[in-house]
């Protein structure tokens, strides 16, 4: 990867980059416990996640030189109405792109594009450790303590992968006003 900020370039997903999204995904169902998911889902399969989410939030990438290192992705809290201006938050980079900054780039593009629907809290559902392994570490946890979220929930033994019980965190941030008449979000179109 170029330490050259200028071949950086954050866009939003179109469902042909979904192989690329994928092979990063990929990466941690296999060697991780960052997400609990057993099994690599098809590529037909993950595209249909991707249309889902981005018929109304925002899915971004963040390339290097035209390749995509990283994606990052916003969707419903819970399916409910009073839930609306709550959104969950997902961020994956390629192995070899963590700790240069991109995950931070990332989040703070779709928080603003977030705070512009008015959506007022983000949430993040975080893969926790009793004891840091090979696995699973505490880095989601202090990324999200730097972009300003404070943990509101912890489970424990509650996601079992790779013969070991791992906890799990809830994370939140406030990024807008809540108000007694607040304004409906206007959804997000991926283009």
């Amino acid at each position: 990867m170029s330490n050259n900020l200028h071949t950086i370039a954050i866009r939003p997903a179109t469902l042909e980059d979904a192989g690329r999204i994928l092979e990063i995904y990929s990466y941690y169902i296999k060697h991780t416990a960052v997400t609990f998911e057993y099994e690599v889902p098809s590529l037909s399969d993950f595209q249909e996640r991707m249309q889902g989410i981005m018929e109304r939030y925002p899915y971004l990438v963040i390339e290097d030189q035209g390749v995509i290192m990283g994606y990052c992705y916003a969707s419903a809290f819970h399916p409910r109405a009073a839930y609306s201006w709550c959104s969950e938050l997902s961020i994956y980079l390629d192995k070899d792109a963590r700790r240069c900054g991109m995950g931070r780039m990332l989040y703070e593009k779709i928080e603003s594009i977030l705070k512009d629907m008015g959506i007022t809290n983000l949430y993040a559902c975080i893969g926790f450790p009793e004891q840091e392994d090979e696995y699973l570490t505490k880095d989601s946890e202090k990324f999200h303590q730097k972009l300003g979220f404070t943990t509101i929930g912890n489970f424990s033994r509650c996601g079992y992968k790779f013969h070991t019980w791992y906890g799990m965190i809830w994370m939140e941030k406030m990024i807008g006003a809540h108000k007694s008449d607040q304004t409906p979000v206007t959804w997000y179109r991926n283009s």
